[in-house]
């Protein structure tokens, strides 16, 4: 036999188990067992821990859109110095020569090389913009997201990146929820706040 306790329940279950988890699903997880095995107050207080965590996750694309305007507008994310190798450079920036090379592969960048010897060589424009790959992609912004934004900065539109960012071409066959992360993670906290809402009714309803 249901209960309208059940019913809540289940409709506290589907609210929030609803891929992606920014920060992981077992947060999510513990919300609905916790609010199952009728322990609301633990319920309620993962679901304000997992809303902070969502908050956080777009605080950080937002950080990483702000510093992708800054660079756009001329501002050095490097001070000038003398090129680096790709794993001087990999080891400056904190990520793998797979990934640097992955991301000059993806179009996301074009690196010079010593006529000499042939090989890559990264100076401080290379390396500001490295920055802001970095940034983006650690933020959860997609390749996709990432190339056409750099695609229009490098044709001189710097107006409206976020747009860019967070909004597929006609293009792009293929369609990511990460292509539209700034969205994304507004859904997600819109149903995290639902969520939130339900357990303090349940709260009022069934203690």
């Amino acid at each position: 036999m249901f209960t309208e306790l059940h019913r809540d329940q289940m409709l506290l279950a589907h609210t929030l188990l609803q891929w992606p988890y920014p920060g992981g699903k077992a947060h999510v997880e513990e919300i609905v067992i916790h609010a199952a095995n009728g322990d609301l107050g633990g319920a309620l207080e993962r679901t304000y821990l997992y809303l902070a965590r969502v908050q956080a996750e777009q605080a950080h694309a937002e950080a990483a859109a702000k510093l992708l305007e800054r660079w756009t507008m001329g501002i050095p994310a490097e001070s000038a110095k003398a090129p680096l190798s790709i794993g001087e450079t990999a080891q400056l920036l904190g990520v793998t020569i797979d990934m640097l090379r992955n991301w000059e592969r993806n179009g996301l960048i074009e690196v010079p090389r010593d006529p000499h010897n042939g090989y890559r060589r990264y100076g401080a424009a290379e390396i500001s913009r490295l920055r802001v790959i970095r940034t983006l992609s650690r933020a959860g912004y997609s390749q996709m997201a990432l190339l056409r934004t750099l695609l229009q900065v490098d044709r001189g539109a710097v107006s409206d990146l976020r747009h860019a960012l967070d909004t597929p071409g006609p293009n792009e066959d293929i369609v990511t929820i990460t292509d539209q992360w700034r969205t994304t993670l507004s859904q997600v906290e819109q149903r995290v706040q639902k969520a939130l809402a339900l357990v303090e009714r349940m709260i009022q309803e069934y203690t």
